[in-house]
Order: C-alpha cells, then sequence, then structure tokens
C-alpha cells in the first residue's frame, strides 16, 4: 500500500504542525521497511522458482534436490534477516509516532481532536497487525526451512511431505491474511491523516509514496 506524505510550509509551530511534524517523520522512519520489499519479494521468487524445480525431479536424482534444498534455506535466511531491518523500522516509526498522543490532548477544537483520536487508534491497529504479520511471515520460514530439511532426507516418507506441504500452505494463508490487514488498517489510517490536516486547516500539499507490504 502506500503512506501519503506531506509537503509543509510553516510558519510558526502550533500543535497541530508539532502533531504533523512526528507523523511524517513516522513516515520517513518506515523507509527501510518499503526498500526490503522488492528484495524479499525477488527472493520470495527464486525460492518458488527452486521448489518447481525440486517437485519435478525424481527421487533418484538426490543429489541435485540437496544442492537445490540447501540453495532454498539459503534464501530463506536471506528473507528471514531482511524481515528484522522491516520490523526494526516499524518499531522506530511506532515510537516516534507514539510522541502525539501526549499532544491531540492539547487540541483545542473538540471535532479535530476527535478525528486525531480516531487516527491514533487506527495507527496502533496498523502497527498490531504488523505484528502479527510479522509472527505469522515467521512462521512461514520455519516451516519452510523444515520443509527443505525434509527433502534432503533419502527415505522421506510421502505422507510425512504431504502432511508438511498442508501445514506450510496453510500458514501461507495466515501470512495473505495478515498481509491484507496490515494493508486495509494502512489505507484506513492515510484517509484519516488527510482529513485531520484538511480540518486543522493545514497549508500542506499532499504527494503520494510507494509504501510498505510484508
Amino acid at each position: 500500500m502506500f503512506f501519503i506524505t506531506i509537503l509543509f510550509a510553516c510558519n510558526g509551530v502550533s500543535t497541530e504542525e508539532e502533531i504533523h511534524n512526528h507523523l511524517e517523520k513516522a513516515v520517513s522512519l518506515e523507509s527501510d521497511f518499503v526498500d526490503k520489499q522488492n528484495e524479499i519479494t525477488q527472493l520470495e521468487v527464486r525460492e518458488q522458482e527452486i521448489y518447481s524445480e525440486i517437485i519435478n525431479l525424481d527421487m533418484e536424482e538426490y543429489k541435485e534436490i540437496t544442492e537445490l534444498s540447501e540453495e532454498a534455506i539459503t534464501i530463506i535466511e536471506e528473507r528471514a534477516s531482511l524481515i528484522e531491518v522491516e520490523k526494526e523500522s516499524i518499531d522506530a516509526s511506532q515510537e516516534e509516532f507514539n510522541k502525539i498522543e501526549e499532544l491531540i490532548s492539547k487540541l483545542d477544537n473538540e471535532a479535530l481532536k476527535k478525528k486525531a483520536h480516531s487516527m491514533y487508534d487506527t495507527m496502533q491497529n496498523r502497527y498490531q497487525s504488523y505484528t502479527s504479520l510479522h509472527e505469522a511471515y515467521n512462521e512461514s520460514l520455519k516451516l519452510e526451512k523444515e520443509l527443505y530439511n525434509m527433502l534432503q532426507t533419502e527415505n522421506l516418507e510421502q505422507e510425512e511431505l504431504t502432511n508438511h506441504i498442508h501445514k506450510t500452505n496453510e500458514s501461507y494463508q495466515s501470512v495473505l491474511e495478515a498481509n491484507d490487514n496490515f494493508n486495509q488498517y494502512t489505507v484506513k489510517y492515510n484517509e484519516l491523516k488527510k482529513e485531520f490536516y484538511e480540518l486543522a486547516d493545514l497549508n500542506v500539499t499532499f504527494k503520494e509514496d510507494d509504501a510498505a507490504n510484508a
């Protein structure tokens, strides 16, 4: 999805402008989150290619299966490292965003204050949904790694493999659902932030930036 970033002209700093500054800094702190998305996607594509290669091989081609499985495990470990960088970026963003909580109470306009509370609650839900997404993704990586280790077992039982593939596919579904939830909160937050800026009558120009998905 995307975050709406703002080009802002200010003359002095009001409470509304202070909130604005924290909101936009929170966006900028998610830059690593955005930057790592393409790398992760490329690794996911390569791993899917490897999996397709493996399932088209016979068990007699054990050496090739083993080599491909090891490559896949390396990719999984790279993905795990990248999503930890992502999480650090999200955590930094949340720490900055939380600074607006005490400022909201200082707003004089009740309608603006209500809008700010809605915006704040939605963003907190977004951060919580990212935590769920991060956990689901890590669980998926764990199951994938186990799968590729299993594929290196020469006398692997078909039933055992089938059961693990089923469990791994279920984990993928959990990741997709968590990601969709995260994206929905991102869209809702962007809408509320824009409404807050308009209601606060801030002198801003809206610009859509590419943004962050898990």
